[in-house]
């Protein structure tokens, strides 16, 4: 019945997407890369920015929200209608790697996020000594989901890698499940 009501939502071919993850993950950067934006006058992300993006017919409209400790709490305020979850995360920072996976279990959890994908962004792979998406799928316990589909895709707001397939992956992900046409 869900799948049915957001097929009849998205006749416009339009999309909501849920940016989250820690605070420094990169979530900002990659919205502005997306957009083409210059990288150099990112701050940390206070509240929440909405972005849209316009692929191949389609309009993705992105919240990007802070992923501070403080503000996780209100990551519940933006979970309404959520086609897709783009959680991100800090290839680099191994160190919060079990915070990283706690946080993202108890958005799987989420009533009103059940029915979206989840793609993951291994950010910062471009980086030496970062982690493998082998060792983030692990970290994350992402092969014991069983609610969302997902995927990973190492990616860099900095170079754009990956950046453009998670975007596609998005897409078509949504075309299979979401849009009748």
């Amino acid at each position: 019945m869900l799948s049915i009501l957001r097929k009849a939502r998205l006749k416009d071919k339009e999309m909501r997407v849920l940016l989250l993850g820690l605070d420094g993950a990169g979530k900002s950067s990659i919205c502005a890369a997306l957009l083409k934006e210059p990288l150099d006058k990112i701050s940390p992300t206070l509240g929440f920015a909405i972005k849209t993006i316009e692929h191949d017919g389609y309009k993705l409209n992105i919240w990007d929200v802070g992923g501070q400790k403080t503000l996780r709490t209100y990551w519940r305020n933006y979970f309404e209608r959520t086609d897709t979850l783009i959680w991100v995360v800090d290839a680099t920072d191994r160190i919060r790697l079990g915070d990283c996976a706690e946080e993202l279990g108890k958005l799987l959890l989420e009533e009103r996020l059940s029915g979206a994908s989840l793609l993951i962004f291994n950010n910062k792979s471009d980086v030496q000594a970062s982690m493998s998406d082998e060792e983030v799928r692990k970290g994350l316990h992402l092969d014991d989901i069983r609610t969302h589909t997902w995927t990973i895709i190492s990616s860099s707001a900095v170079t754009g890698l990956g950046l453009h397939q998670g975007i596609e992956w998005v897409l078509q992900d949504a075309k299979n499940r979401l849009f009748l046409f």
